[in-house]
Formats: structure tokens, C-alpha cells, sequence
């Protein structure tokens, strides 16, 4: 490595050091991407102003313009399930269905059949924590393990191994390597299992470990969600780790009587059968060649119609929402403006993380850090998840460390892929799984909006959040990995 290197890589390393502290004490990641981006520059001496509006901005833009769709019709449409008392009919009708001898159960299924339909991860936190609590509380099952079970069933397995999951890191893969929401169907169900088992299983022994040597539901209370939205420092936080942002949660008006189980649910069965249909089968069969001509951007179809089959499965699920609580819901303009507003700060602020990793990706001395990942043993697949899963520990952020690694690295990735016979799907799946472990360390915004909305704290809760959450996801990626490099995608 030459001197110019060491230098080059010591700015990367200092840029991204500013950009993590900053961004855990609150500052906004709007400021933070491109001062850490102009940190790098000037010790690579690089043109400092030519990276800021060439590489930085139009990376940014680039993301902002093929991704905020999701972000304003999930956000759109998680505020609307939200205000029709669509999830809170959900969660209602899986505790009385599970009983209360399953309240663990009954709170991670409710979560993942929510986020799984599309439903934004904080709408969910929002209103199946009041719930979990009561229903622990109840039971004597201890508060600590309240933010293990909502993460469980809302952060894991729906947010990465579910195919068709219609969360934004399932999506991003798919511009890159010309992919579906299902991809490698087989792959991803089976993590789906090791998720939910593992963590299941750990709850479980925890809560009867408890109840053995009698601790009870505790001590401490939850904040309000018009305290949480106040609170600066927790919302820049939390708007890097997901598409919703939590100060406009307080904004809209619930409706006083909740909807059928069957009404809740309609929109979520439109969202999968919606996705699935139009992935498999009607948008193959579209002759979509005209995509290749200059007017549009000479785009190749299968960088298009996977982000395709998911905007128009949420707006179906959206378009069915109104139909079925058209008259239900108090206030449906200040809903529909806090769905809409939700989704700008999440969308800009992981747009500003991709503008700072192309930057990163432009210094010279990058050019080492490629080749080291790149170099790691055991293939592709393993470096892919190396990489995605450091980026998202890094920024705290599955969604923005999941994009760098694939700006960065993702048409490398795909050239070895083809080199080898390797399905693309193979790498989509193995990237998306491993954007979701690491990121959900101590510092990741979803973690901590989470305990507060639980009233916990890091000391008391956040161990059983690792062990479900980062320590059950990295066992399902290896056994992901070491399939997918067997016998290859399914």
C-alpha cells in the first residue's frame, strides 16, 4: 500500500468515524454525509466541490429518484392501516385467537403479519407496544423481553427473508441485480423458519427462566408517542434506520371503532397476491423492450419491474384501505399528509448515506478496501454478506449500508456471479438477510426507538433484542450461505 493509500484510507476511516458519533448523538445525517464526505476528500486530495455536486449529489438523487416511491406509499399506506385501526385489529384478533397461555406468540406473529402486508416498522411499534404491555403485564411475563418479541416479529425475518416482502431492503437489490421481491423463494422461507424458531425459542426459555425465579413484569413506564416525536436526537436517529418518520405519528386521527379482522386484513392479502402476481407472471410476459430506447434511459426491464410490482402492489393496497374505511376514518386528508410527510426525512437522510459512499467509492485509496473484501475466502456469497453487514453496523442503517455495498460493489458481484453460473437471486437474497443482522446494534434508531416505546432500557432489554435479532438472523445467512454455495438458489 503507497503512502497516498494510507493517507486516502485514513480520511475514509475519519469521515466515517465524524459521521457515526455525530449521528448516534443526534445530529442530522443531512449535515453529517457530506461533511464526512469532504473529510475524505480533502485527505485524498481529491476536487472537493466537483465530488459534492457530481458524485455525492447525483448518487443521492439517483436513489431518491428510484426509490422514494416506496417510501411515500409505505409510509402512505402504514399511516392509513394505522389510523383505520386496521393493525389494531390484526394484533386483537391474534391475542384472542392464541389465548393468553401464547402472549409471546401472539405479539410476534401480530408484528410480522403487519410489516410483512407492508405496514411501516414505528406504525407497528406504535401500536402493538400498548398492547404487548398489557397483555405481559397480565401474565407476569417480564417488560425486558417486550422489545425482543416486536423486533422478532417485525425486524427480522419480513424485513429480509420473506419472499415478496415488500420492505425497502428487499427492494434495492433488485435495480442491481435484475431481480424480483422473490427472489430465491426456497432460500428465504427456510431463514424465515430459523428466524422466528430461534428466537421463539429463546423468548420462551427466557420467560419460563423468569417465572422460575420469580421476577414479574417490573418496574418503568412507556413514553408517549407525543413525547417520542418531540424528541430531536431519537427522530434523526430513527429516520436512517427506517422508511417512516416517527413525528408524524401523532399526526392523523384514529378511528373510534376498529374494523373486521377480515376488513383489517384485505389490504395486506392485496399487497402479496398483488406483488406475486404481477413479479411472476404478468410483468414477464410485457414486452417492455421499448425501455432500451434513449427517451428512457435505455433501462433494461428487470431493473424496473421488480420496484414495479411493489408500487402497484401498495397502491392496490392503498386504493383497498379507502374503499373498505372511506367513511371510517375522522380526518382522511391529515392522515394521507402524515403518511406523505413521514416518508421525506427517511428517504433524504438514507439518500445522503448512499451520496457519501459514492464518494467513498470515488477516492483512490477505496480501491484497497475493495480488493480486501473482495479477497475474503469462501466466495462471493461470503464477502457479499461481509460487506453488506459491516456497512449496516457502520451506519446503523440496513437500508443505507445495503446500497453502498451494492453501489460500490454490486456490478462486481454480479460479474463473478455470471463467471461462476451463479444465480443472481442467490446474491440478492444473501445481501438483503445480511443487511439485517449487524445493523440492529445498540446505536441502530429502530433499536432505540423501540425500548423507549417499551419504557425499557439498553441494560435491561437489549440483550434478548441481540440474541432474537442479530444472533438468529446471522444463523439463518449461514445456513443461507452454505446452501446457496451447494446446491445454488431455490
Amino acid at each position: 500500500m503507497s503512502g497516498s493509500d494510507l493517507i486516502g484510507l485514513l480520511g475514509i476511516l475519519v469521515g466515517l468515524g465524524i459521521l457515526i458519533w455525530l449521528a448516534f448523538k443526534g445530529w442530522s445525517v443531512l449535515l453529517l454525509a457530506p461533511i464526512a464526505a469532504v473529510v475524505a476528500g480533502l485527505f485524498a486530495r481529491e476536487p472537493i466541490l466537483a465530488h459534492w455536486t457530481q458524485t455525492f449529489m447525483r448518487s443521492a438523487a439517483g436513489f431518491f429518484a428510484q426509490f422514494f416511491p416506496l417510501f411515500l406509499l409505505g409510509a402512505l399506506f402504514g399511516k392509513l392501516m394505522e389510523d383505520s385501526g386496521s393493525v389494531t385489529a390484526i394484533a386483537d384478533f391474534m391475542t384472542k385467537k392464541l389465548g393468553a397461555g401464547r402472549i409471546i406468540l401472539a405479539v410476534v406473529l401480530g408484528g410480522a403479519i403487519v410489516t410483512y402486508g407492508g405496514v411501516s416498522l414505528f406504525v407497528a411499534f406504535f401500536v402493538i407496544a400498548p398492547m404487548a404491555q398489557n397483555l405481559f403485564q397480565s401474565a407476569g411475563i417480564p417488560r425486558r423481553l417486550m422489545p425482543a418479541a416486536i423486533m422478532l416479529g417485525t425486524s427480522t425475518f419480513t424485513m429480509s427473508a420473506m419472499p415478496g416482502t415488500p420492505s425497502i431492503q428487499n427492494t434495492i437489490p433488485m435495480p442491481f441485480f435484475g431481480t424480483t421481491p422473490f427472489a430465491a423463494p426456497g432460500l428465504g422461507f427456510l431463514a424465515s423458519i430459523i428466524m422466528l424458531g430461534f428466537g421463539l425459542w429463546w423468548l420462551q426459555r427466557e420467560e419460563t427462566a423468569a417465572k422460575a425465579r420469580g421476577e414479574g413484569f417490573g418496574e418503568g413506564a412507556p413514553r408517549t408517542a407525543e413525547a417520542l416525536a418531540e424528541d430531536e436526537t431519537l427522530r434523526e436517529r430513527a429516520t436512517t434506520a427506517h422508511p417512516f418518520d416517527p413525528a408524524e405519528i401523532i399526526h392523523g386521527k384514529a378511528a373510534p371503532p376498529q374494523p373486521s379482522f377480515a376488513a383489517a386484513a384485505a389490504p395486506i392479502v392485496v399487497v402479496i397476491l398483488v406483488n406475486l402476481v404481477l413479479s411472476l407472471i404478468v410483468l414477464p410476459r410485457l414486452d417492455l423492450s421499448f425501455l432500451g430506447r434513449p427517451e428512457w434511459g435505455g433501462t433494461l426491464p428487470a431493473a424496473v419491474t421488480g420496484i414495479w410490482s411493489v408500487i402497484t402492489a401498495l397502491t392496490c393496497a392503498i386504493l383497498t384501505v379507502f374503499a373498505l374505511n372511506f367513511r371510517r376514518i375522522p380526518d382522511l386528508r391529515a392522515t394521507m399528509d402524515a403518511g406523505a410527510n413521514a416518508s421525506v426525512l427517511p428517504a433524504v437522510s438514507v439518500a445522503s448515506l448512499v451520496g457519501f459512499g459514492a464518494v467513498v467509492a470515488a477516492m483512490p485509496a477505496f480501491a484497497v478496501v475493495r480488493d480486501a473484501v473482495l479477497g475474503i475466502g469462501g466466495g462471493p456469497l461470503v464477502s457479499l454478506a461481509v460487506a453488506t453487514n459491516i456497512l449496516a453496523a457502520l451506519t446503523g442503517s440496513a437500508s443505507g449500508g445495503l446500497t453502498i455495498a451494492l453501489d460500490a460493489l454490486g456490478a462486481t458481484y454480479l460479474a463473478r456471479a455470471a463467471q461462476i453460473g451463479m444465480d443472481p437471486a442467490l446474491l440478492h437474497r444473501v445481501a438483503v438477510i445480511g443487511s439485517g443482522t449487524l445493523d440492529s446494534l445498540p446505536h441502530n434508531g429502530a433499536v432505540v426507538t423501540l425500548l423507549s416505546v417499551c419504557g425499557s432500557t439498553h441494560k435491561d432489554a437489549y440483550k434478548d433484542v441481540f440474541i432474537v435479532a442479530i444472533v438468529g438472523a446471522i444463523i439463518a445467512l449461514a445456513v443461507v450461505i452454505v446452501l446457496g454455495s451447494l446446491v445454488g438458489s431455490f
